[in-house]
């Protein structure tokens, strides 16, 4: 299937670290925390896809796909994510790193 995007369009990736022993509670609060994330981000313009996993080996990630980078910056304004969310994943020990929006050079 092939992917039709705008020559806009930028991938957001949002990084965190977390003690492997907690890998249960994270996968849990990620889990919890797509309940309200879900509809909340599913209301923002220009939204393609979003994705969002954690790893035993102590690390999370949430991928999204966007028309523009205008469009992913609406996530650095979503209540549910910057205090719901963070507060939920900080509390389950999530460590974040800085979120970077990447232009789409190519893709398959």
């Amino acid at each position: 299937m092939a992917l039709s995007l705008p020559p806009t369009a930028v991938i957001r990736v949002s990084r965190g670290n977390f003690d492997p022993a907690r890998f249960a509670e994270v996968e849990r609060m990620t889990h919890q925390t797509g309940t309200y994330l879900t509809p909340a981000i599913s209301r923002l313009h220009g939204l393609s896809h979003y994705f969002a996993g954690a790893s035993p080996s102590g690390s999370i990630v949430h991928v999204s796909i966007w028309e523009s980078d205008a469009n992913a910056q609406q996530m650095g304004k979503l209540k549910e994510m910057i205090v719901d969310a963070r507060r939920d994943a900080e509390a389950a020990g999530v460590a974040f790193t800085p979120i970077v929006n990447y232009p789409i050079a190519w893709h398959i």
